[in-house]
């Protein structure tokens, strides 16, 4: 039996000896292929297209474009993919932690941050405040559980669990460096009632956030005190 111009051009496009780009069960950002009567058709790695069916999308995607789906598997055990992500992923996770490094898949943008999938599996909430630049849609990041609230819902982080607050700490330290002309007379030699009266933060903070500092080439330490480097100085 010949196979459509679609599937011919998808079988030139792949080979069958290389495993699909996404399984069921997972959450996948793929391009459109083609658009028929059937529904879309998107480009999974298999030579024989993956089906979006119109009862499955959110709306009408374009050849071309690239949607958010979850590949899943139909009540003829054909995989199958849904735009319809919260018939899959739950708002209430389960299982995780603070702390936890988690497999994220970034998805829509809402008033307070960035909604991601958790390790296709939950959602999750990425804050405007805790985000360097807005991640795109549709991109895989490593991401860590910041917070899991009363109602089960995920706070995430893009950094490991310290590192957000000892760049806080740095942060602090180099703005007092520059008020006091690009030194400091704190060192880990220091008290820590001292480094808390002027910094707030403890002897242990301290010690770490300038030692990030000066892998940065921020500052250079002295035996008495840091000093700002001459190009970071106002």
């Amino acid at each position: 039996m010949s196979r459509s111009p679609r599937e011919r051009s998808s079988a030139r496009r792949h080979s069958a000896d290389h495993p699909p780009l996404v399984c069921p069960g997972q959450v996948a950002y793929l391009q459109v292929v083609t658009v028929n009567d059937t529904g879309a058709f998107l480009d999974w790695g298999q030579p024989k297209d993956l089906l979006l069916p119109y009862g499955e999308q959110r709306f009408r995607p374009e050849p071309g474009k690239r949607v958010l789906v979850m590949v899943y598997e139909d009540d003829r055990g054909r995989p199958v993919a849904s735009q319809r992500l919260d018939r899959f992923i739950t708002d209430e996770a389960s299982g995780l932690a603070p702390g936890d490094e988690v497999e994220l898949m970034i998805a829509d943008r809402t008033d307070l941050g960035v909604k991601a999938v958790v390790d296709h599996r939950f959602w999750g909430l990425l804050y405007h405040d805790d985000l360097p630049q807005a991640p795109r849609r549709g991109q895989r990041l490593t991401g860590y559980v910041k917070r899991v609230r009363d109602d089960g819902r995920l706070d995430l982080s893009l950094l490991p669990p310290g590192t957000a607050r000892l760049d806080m700490v740095g942060d602090k330290i180099l703005e007092l460096l520059r008020r006091h002309h690009g030194y400091l007379a704190l060192s880990d030699k220091s008290p820590a009632s001292e480094i808390k009266a002027r910094l707030g933060v403890s002897k242990n903070a301290f010690k770490q956030a300038i030692g990030r500092l000066y892998k940065k080439r921020l500052i250079v330490i002295e035996s008495e005190g840091i000093r700002l480097l001459a190009e970071q100085e106002d």
